[in-house]
């Protein structure tokens, strides 16, 4: 029975290989799908015009999301299965697929043939033409050829120039060393995009593997966000970004649609992951090791993985691109990393009280067992070494935790409440089921605050509504992510030689009998969120599941209210006084505007294109000051338990300073310690 499935996964990583898949594969992988999703999807969509449409919709867009390799004649030939593929689907004929592949592989050939022959097109920088920045749901398909042809001739010209000043930011250079310099670097970026084409054609193996899996991704993603395909290669992959084991430096490594390797995925417990320098979305410009250095320049994601995999390596220097464009050189050491054991640690801050702090990163688990320890089984060691320094309350951090197992957010539940109801469960038949915490008695019982921002999903939204619902810790930051549906993988035949689906299986509801799902959890105390209005919540993404509510418990053994109107007045007057968080509202509205908000032109210069940049660059700066410069007012240490550990590892105590460093650099951290000690001064321990 679905219903005693209690596991799900939340997608963290991006990667592509290889599939092999004929045309029969491909007719019984859709067939195979569709009787997957009809028997076990939480809300299964019909087989009609309306499917038809929305997964025309999302698999053009998947196959050419910027718009920059069709034209709209291509469209307009594509336009006639817009509400033929139910009937494809139920009369099982798969032939219309190969238009698909074959358009997008002429497209992929014309356009590298015209960015090839921009090689011996002498560029002109003098303002000739019109650069214009419009919002991404503006931009329309090509007329023609010659229009890819324009296109590409500005964009290369504006690649160069915006190139050039990223790596130079005096202008007086550029212009003095201008022809040497673009003679040079336009030869590579011609041959990055062209190599961009390349990585499309051999994306999954082919472009037809790639075609046939973005429509079987479309299929999902039309039952809802949180569903998708594997085929056996990337399922194991995925399986094992969960409980990772392994000697390396904990990055996972992706392609951009831009061409640039980015970090996709930083495994908890890591190198990386302890470094603290290392972000999602930070792009790799070079890797350098004692013996050779590998430049990102034009080379695929599978070269980088196996030069970080080269056991030579053991240690590098990452050139990391930030996403505010600085550029850092960070040496990294590889490290045996083991998630079960690394994943969390607990310091002590210390200011008028001592109280514990804990980051949770996700909630991953041993998934071969069901009774596998994992994160609560963690978080319940590192708890018993903070109260052997009696602390006075606690720290739990849930930023960025985008989830994992239901079950361990269950078990960390138990370990703050004394029994109870936790979340309700409902499946496709409509029945539901109530997770209950069996267990009498609590780990901890003292005053417990839990920071959430908008990237806080499923998992991470369990646990914290479970104690908002209890009224047993207070909840700050942003709303959360709003996913509150469980997934599991399904094979799509008894053999598994036809892939897999993440499949959305059930929805958890609060105890109350509401749901966040679109919604979030919303915080006890609001606090600005440099992602305020970036619109990534599960609310945003196309056939998200309806929020919606079901009967909740009768009888809730929740605790005495807490005093969250007191601790609101109080935190509002030090943050509206604090330059810290107007700089993270500045910072907020200057992305907005730059990125989700442009639309713009100006003449194609080097001028033009230097004070664009450098406007947002010096803007960036001025404003990120005050954070910067900041420093929290309490201290923040080891416990005796892991500062004896630490000692005897140089490395470790290295990254343990860095770690400390950051917790106390941390604006949200020092608000949530002087929200527990408002708390603690209001309710006084006995």
């Amino acid at each position: 029975m679905l219903k005693h499935l209690h596991i799900f996964f939340i997608t963290c990583l991006v990667t592509s290989y290889t599939f092999a898949q004929d045309k029969n594969a491909f007719c019984n992988q859709l067939q195979a799908l569709q009787k997957t999703v009809s028997t076990h999807h939480y809300q299964p969509k019909t087989v009609d015009d309306s499917l038809s449409s929305n997964v025309f919709d999302l698999f053009i867009k998947s196959i050419d999301s910027d718009k920059r390799l069709l034209t709209k004649e291509d469209i307009k030939t594509f336009e006639l299965d817009r509400y033929e593929i139910d009937n494809y689907i139920a009369h099982n004929l798969c032939f219309f697929i190969e238009k698909y592949t074959s358009t997008l592989s002429k497209r992929i050939e014309t356009s590298k043939t015209i960015i090839n022959e921009l090689e011996q097109e002498k560029f002109d920088y003098s303002g000739i033409d019109t650069l214009r920045f419009k919002l991404e749901n503006t931009f329309e398909y090509f007329n023609n050829e010659a229009s890819m042809q324009r296109y590409w001739s500005k964009r290369m010209r504006y690649n160069i120039l915006y190139t050039l000043v990223e790596n130079d930011s005096i202008l007086k250079d550029i212009k003095i060393n201008f022809k040497t310099l673009e003679a040079d670097l336009k030869p590579k970026l011609i041959q990055k995009e062209i190599c961009k084409l390349e990585e499309l054609q051999n994306r999954l193996g082919s472009v037809d593997n790639f075609v046939k899996e973005a429509f079987l991704n479309a299929y999902l993603h039309y039952q809802d966000p949180n569903s998708s395909f594997f085929n056996p290669t990337k399922k194991e992959m995925f399986e094992n970004s969960l409980s990772n084991d392994k000697y390396s430096f904990g990055i996972i490594t992706a392609k951009n649609d831009k061409g640039d390797i980015v970090i996709a995925h930083i495994t908890p417990g890591s190198a990386a992951f302890n470094n603290g320098n290392f972000e999602v979305s930070d792009v790799i410009k070079s890797i350098k090791s004692n013996t050779e250095t590998l430049e990102t320049y034009c080379i695929s994601n599978e070269d980088v993985l196996a030069f970080t995999s080269n056991q030579n390596h053991h240690t590098a220097t990452f050139k990391i691109k930030k996403q505010n464009g600085a550029v850092k050189d960070i040496e990294l050491t590889k490290t045996v990393t083991k998630i079960e054991e690394n994943t969390v640690s607990g310091y002590l801050i210390e200011n008028k009280s001592k109280v514990g702090y804990i980051n949770i990163s996700s909630f991953y688990s041993d998934f071969e067992s069901p009774n596998g320890l994992g994160l609560a089984n963690d978080v319940a060691k590192e708890l018993y070494k903070l109260q052997k320094e009696n602390i006075e309350g606690l720290i739990l951090d849930l930023r960025f935790n985008g989830g994992g197992s239901m079950k361990e957010a269950a078990d960390l539940s138990g370990m703050f409440i004394n029994r109870g109801p936790l979340s309700i469960l409902k499946y496709n038949n409509g029945e539901t089921t109530t997770i209950k915490d069996l267990n009498r008695g609590s780990l901890f019982t003292k005053p417990i605050v839990i920071l959430v921002n908008n990237y806080s999903a499923s998992a991470s939204e369990f646990f914290a509504a479970a104690m908002q619902d209890y009224n047993r810790a207070i909840i700050i930051g942003a709303t959360t992510h709003g996913k509150a549906s469980a997934q599991v993988i399904l094979p799509l035949d008894e053999d598994k030689d036809l892939g897999y689906s993440k499949l959305t299986v059930e929805k958890f509801y609060r105890i109350t009998g509401q749901s966040h799902q679109s919604q979030g959890v919303i915080p006890d105390i609001k606090l600005p969120s440099l992602y305020d209005g970036f619109k990534t919540q599960e609310q945003f993404e196309a056939f998200a599941l309806k929020n919606d509510s079901i009967d909740g418990v009768k009888k809730i053994p929740k605790l005495k209210a807490l005093p969250i109107k007191a601790l609101q007045k109080q935190s509002l007057a030090r943050t509206n006084g604090a330059t810290t968080f107007q700089a993270i509202k500045d910072l907020n509205q200057l992305i907005i505007k730059n990125y989700f908000q442009l639309d713009s032109e100006y003449l194609l210069t080097l001028d033009n294109v230097y004070r664009e940049m450098m406007n947002y660059r010096n803007q960036w700066k001025t404003i990120n000051k005050p954070i910067d410069a900041h420093e929290s007012g309490f201290t923040v240490k080891n416990s005796a338990f892991t500062k004896e550990v630490v000692s005897y590892n140089p490395d470790q105590k290295l990254i343990n300073e860095a770690v400390l460093k950051d917790i106390k650099q941390d604006i949200y951290i020092e608000e949530a310690q002087a929200i527990l000690q408002d708390l603690l001064n209001l309710n006084p321990l006995n």
